[in-house]
Parts: C-alpha cells; sequence; structure tokens
C-alpha cells in the first residue's frame, strides 16, 4: 500500500455535506470580498485563540507583512526569528525594509530563548516566535525578555492553530499572532488564507484599514495600504471546519503519540515534547544521519514523505547579502540536512499507522 504524505479529499469527503450550505449562500449573497461570513470566522477565531480580535486576511504572508507595519517596524529595524523557519517568517521584517536577524533553535526545534537576547541590539524592535511544527515556543521567558527590553513579541503560529501553551490556546499570548489557512494546514481554507488576533483594539482597527487599501471609508485613503481581505467563499469554509477543529488536532496527537510508542529503531530520533506545551503536530518530524539513504528506502516502500525545510533562512540566496555562513547555526543546519517528515493527517488509518512504523522499524 502507499501510504500518503497528507491526503486532503480524505477530510473534504467527511464534511462535503456541511459545506454545501454555506458556500452556496456567499454565492447567493455575492458577499465575496469581507462580508458577513468574514466577520462570522473572525469573531469565532478569536474565541477559539482566547484573543480579543481576529482581522482575517488572504494569506499567512500578508499576516506577518502587516503584523511589521501593525507595530511600526520600518527601514532601519531589526526583527529577530529563528534560522529554521518557512522563509516567509523573515518576509515580514523584509517586506518593510527592516533586517531580519536570524539566531538558532533549541533541543524542541523552536527558537533558543538564550540566544535571542545576544541578538537583542538598540535597533531591535520586535521577535517572532515560531510554533514550529505545531509545539510552542518558550512564550513566557521570550515575553519576559521583550518587556524588559521593550519590544514587541509576535506569535509565528500558522502550523499552530488549536495548540496550548501551559493551559492557553496559542493566538493571545502576544502583542500580535500570524495564522496561515493554506490547504494543508491543520485548519486550511480551500485556497489562500490567513489572520492575525490581537488583545488590542488600536492593533486591530489599524490592521482593518491595511488589508483595505489604507481605507476606513470606501474612497478615503488615509495611508498606503492593501488588498489582503479574506474572501467570503474561505470564511465560508473555515467557519465549517472549524467546529472540527479540536477532534482533528487529538487524532493528531493520536497518531504522534503512536509514532513515539511504536518507533524503536535506533537510528531515527524522535522529536522532543516540551513538557509545558501541547503540540497539534501539524507536522512529525523525525531526524536521520543518513537522510537520503533513508528516502530512498521509504520511497521504495511506498511512503511519502516531506522535508521542512531543507535550506534554513540564512543561507537562503535571498539573504546572502546578510554576511551569514554556513556554521552560524549548527542546530538549524543539522535540522536542515537530516530532517524527514513523516505522514501526518487525522485521517491516516491505523492500518497505513501500523505500516510506517514497520517499515521504518525494519530500516
Amino acid at each position: 500500500m502507499r501510504v500518503p504524505f497528507l491526503d486532503l479529499k480524505r477530510q473534504y469527503k467527511q464534511i462535503a455535506d456541511e459545506l454545501k450550505q454555506p458556500m452556496q449562500e456567499v454565492i447567493d449573497s455575492c458577499a465575496f470580498a469581507g462580508g458577513p461570513f468574514t466577520e462570522k470566522f473572525e469573531t469565532a477565531f478569536a474565541k477559539f485563540c482566547g484573543a480579543e480580535h481576529a482581522i482575517g486576511l488572504n494569506s499567512g504572508t500578508s499576516a506577518l507583512h502587516l503584523a511589521m507595519l501593525a507595530l511600526g517596524v520600518g527601514p532601519g529595524d531589526e526583527v529577530i526569528l529563528p534560522a529554521n523557519t518557512f522563509i516567509a517568517t523573515a518576509w515580514g521584517p523584509s517586506y518593510v525594509g527592516a533586517k531580519p536577524v536570524f539566531v538558532d533553535c533549541d533541543e524542541y526545534w523552536n527558537i533558543a530563548v538564550d540566544k535571542i537576547e545576544s541578538a537583542i541590539t538598540s535597533k531591535t524592535k520586535a521577535v517572532i516566535g515560531v510554533h514550529l511544527y505545531g509545539q510552542p515556543c518558550d512564550i513566557d521567558a521570550i515575553k519576559k525578555l521583550c518587556k524588559a527590553h521593550n519590544i514587541a513579541f509576535v506569535e509565528d503560529a500558522a502550523q499552530a492553530h488549536g495548540a496550548m501553551y501551559r493551559g492557553k490556546p496559542v493566538g493571545g499570548l502576544g502583542d500580535l499572532a500570524c495564522f496561515s489557512f493554506y490547504p494543508g494546514k491543520n485548519l486550511g481554507a480551500y485556497g489562500e488564507g490567513g489572520a492575525i488576533t490581537t488583545n488590542n483594539a488600536k492593533y486591530r482597527d489599524h490592521l482593518h484599514r491595511l488589508r483595505n487599501h489604507g481605507s476606513d471609508e470606501r474612497y478615503y485613503h488615509l495611508e498606503l495600504g492593501f488588498n489582503m481581505r479574506m474572501d467570503g467563499i474561505q470564511a465560508a469554509v473555515l467557519n465549517v471546519k472549524l467546529n472540527h477543529l479540536n477532534t482533528w488536532n487529538q487524532k493528531r496527537r493520536s497518531v504522534a503519540k503512536f509514532y513515539l510508542d511504536n518507533i524503536t529503531n535506533e537510528v531515527i530520533t524522535l522529536p522532543i515534547l516540551n513538557t509545558d506545551s501541547e503540540s497539534v503536530f501539524h507536522l512529525f518530524v523525525v531526524t536521520v544521519e543518513d537522510r537520503d539513504d533513508f528516502r530512498s528506502y521509504l520511497n521504495d516502500k511506498k511512503i511519502d514523505i516531506g522535508l521542512h525545510y531543507p535550506v534554513p533562512c540564512h543561507l537562503q540566496k535571498v539573504y546572502q547579502d546578510l554576511g551569514y555562513t554556513k556554521g552560524d547555526f549548527p542546530k538549524s543546519e543539522y535540522l536542515a540536512d537530516h530532517c524527514v517528515s513523516l505522514p501526518m493527517f487525522a485521517e491516516l488509518s491505523q492500518q497505513e499507522i501500523d505500516h510506517v512504523v514497520s517499515v521504518i522499524n525494519s530500516y
């Protein structure tokens, strides 16, 4: 049998009947750009995240961009973020003319708190903490640092919808939190989508304006803005899916637990879980010394995998002018060279999970 890395069709079949009416309502009402369906989702998602406000957007990348603008980050400023993240985390600072300052990760593959403080300068305006693979970073320690230096803390929660940190959901624990609803995410749209959550009404109002051509009132533009609204169809889909998210996340946790309890091959290093947090396992990432051989073996056994991510941000060509070199962030570079993401989605069958474990243990 072939075990897919991800199969969105299985999820769709579960909720197809639920989707028909709300999607038809959007079409019938012609509320395609923003509108009541987006507002309904914003209210529900803010509550889900334990935040006061949610601002629906057209992508997670847009969320990271607008978060920087809302915080007043601009040319000459610096923003600290992990080197081992998807490149969009770095786009946010870069889009507004700020300098991304990369730091290494800890044993949980999240941003290393002890590396943040040494990277802070008089130009530092914010720290972006990524909840990588669905596991929250050390939020309290980062917030303490940020408060001491009077800088903002932004959660990149693009992979962590529903994750918990010390009993509280991510999304309401920083100054701003950025989410992606790319189709493959735990909460995914049927196209592109994103959001920012916050407890600050001033940020909310500014973000509403920024996403809508810099306008509070139609045809009156107060600042340079963007066309970054969430569309009604995506909001309708997300409203339906949000009702299932806790169940889906729990199934992911069950799959992860089975992997953790049953993969016993000593050449495979399993992820380390932080007891302060509850991951939603957007990805289940292991490391192996000879990745090419392991990938080839899994491919022969018809098990699909992913690589997240094969090149760390500081070694990307786009950032070569920042002066980083190989060896600057050894943990991030090790992860890039040795990571393998195993099949992980809520609809995996027990037969498929058993097969993955059996094949890996036979490697």
